[in-house]
């Protein structure tokens, strides 16, 4: 069911919104001060590829332990991340879950959209895990 929610899935918006993470991502590494935005770009642009069977979760609650990016540099690495290209990628997302949720089959494929539209304002600090490793709510 996975595969086939996930190649729906591209159809519905997905392949657009995970070239353009990719490509936020490409433009982060062309600094090395971009670097960290990048690696956040790519891990979350694997996610919005294919995003049934997997989650993005706060990285401190897999790894049990604090990080750079988990801290008070990885706030403020968010904010300047929405201040520069998180909104931009949140409103792509919100307009692809738009159009999917116009029709009662796109509806799961907008949430998804939706999802990652609240990922896409502050990515730092989250990693992406298979459902079944995915912390208990």
């Amino acid at each position: 069911m996975r595969l086939i929610g996930n190649l729906l899935w591209l159809v519905f918006g997905g392949l657009w919104m995970a070239l353009g993470w990719f490509l936020a991502g490409a433009i982060c590494f062309l600094s090395i001060v971009g670097i960290p935005w990048g690696r956040a770009c790519f891990v979350i642009g694997q996610l919005a590829f294919l995003p049934f069977g997997n989650e993005a979760v706060d990285r401190r609650v897999v790894t049990q332990r604090e990080d750079v990016g988990t801290g008070i540099p990885g706030v403020i690495g968010n904010v300047l991340w929405f201040l520069f290209a998180g909104w931009w990628l949140a409103l792509g997302h919100l307009f692809h879950a738009l159009l999917c949720c116009i029709t009662i089959i796109g509806i799961p494929f907008g949430l998804q959209h939706l999802k990652l539209a609240g990922l896409a304002l502050a990515p730092i600090g989250k990693t992406v895990v298979p459902l079944d490793r995915a912390p208990a709510r």
